[in-house]
């Protein structure tokens, strides 16, 4: 399967190859000189010896002939591969058998009303809604000041590879790249047959060697909470932590919300950004002064 490619009768055995390639001998406590080495990482006689299971039947796991592996084999393998808790429930829904049911039509992804005036109210703190595939459904206008890749209708992970700002806007790129190829897998699933996400993926991999080979490393992390630096041309450099908040009612769509620590230099900062979009939007909501 090509790296930009999502359609796959072998999910599982493509995800423990590739982490399997990324793990290093003395991960698990093996000598850097273990026997003589022509792929990376780890052989699969050696996870399978870690993990307590067959060659074969490794073997078998890494080729699709076996794709329904126990609980006790799941945790093993994670044990030998370094898996967190956010990659091994990935490697659970991958060994799930496939549901048979018939695809529905995808529907366009829409932000409630309520969820948009929620975060349209947070005049002090930027926030925004992201869809299954980080598509910004909504933000308000301070995380549109913020970062201008978070405007509402387009896509965080095509803004961030394709964008060429991106790179002014993040200080840790490289870093921040990671976590967002990670999280575009943890929110996608299992269901990498999706047609949005296969549009989506195919674009970054031809535009982008770093999305393709971050793809192909099948990184998971779920969005939850953390620290990101941006670089504003106004008021200089920002660390925000970020919260997320699952949407009821809308599967896969999120409240992302930033906010300084007290006292800091970034909240004054995030301060003076709010106050600056506070008087843009006046004077635009001002009527027009007519001349006598």
């Amino acid at each position: 399967m090509a790296d930009g490619d999502t359609r796959s009768d072998n999910r599982l055995g493509e995800y423990l190859r590739a982490r399997r390639e990324l793990a290093q001998p003395a991960d698990v406590g093996l000598p850097e000189g273990y026997g003589r080495r022509r792929v990376p990482g780890l052989r699969r006689e050696e996870v399978a010896m870690l993990a307590g299971v067959s060659a074969d039947y490794y073997v078998r796991l890494e080729q699709g002939r076996d794709k329904h592996p126990s609980e006790q084999v799941i945790e093993a393998l994670a044990g030998v591969l370094g898996l967190d808790d956010d990659a091994v429930a990935h490697v659970r829904e991958l060994a799930r058998p496939a549901s048979r049911r018939r695809r529905p039509h995808p529907r366009p992804e829409r932000v409630s009303p309520g969820a948009a005036r929620l975060i349209q109210s947070w005049a002090f703190t930027p926030a925004l809604v992201v869809g299954r595939y980080l598509d910004v459904l909504a933000a308000n206008p301070l995380a549109t000041a913020l970062n201008t890749c978070l405007r509402s209708g387009t896509n965080q992970v095509r803004s961030f590879f394709l964008d060429p700002v991106a790179r002014d806007i993040y200080p840790d790129w490289d870093t921040v790249a990671v976590d967002t190829v990670a999280s575009l897998r943890a929110t996608a699933g299992a269901d990498l047959d999706d047609p949005r996400l296969t549009e989506l993926v195919g674009e970054l991999s031809l535009k982008s060697e770093e999305f393709r080979r971050l793809w192909a490393r099948h990184d998971v992390r779920v969005k939850v909470s953390g620290t990101k630096r941006f670089r504003h041309p106004m008021v200089g450099d920002l660390t925000l932590d970020y919260e997320t908040l699952a949407v009821n009612g809308a599967p896969g769509q999120l409240v992302i919300a930033y906010h300084a620590e007290p006292g800091s230099p970034s909240e004054q900062g995030l301060a003076l950004l709010s106050s600056t979009v506070a008087s843009q939007n006046e004077g635009a909501d001002a009527p027009p002064v007519r001349s006598l």
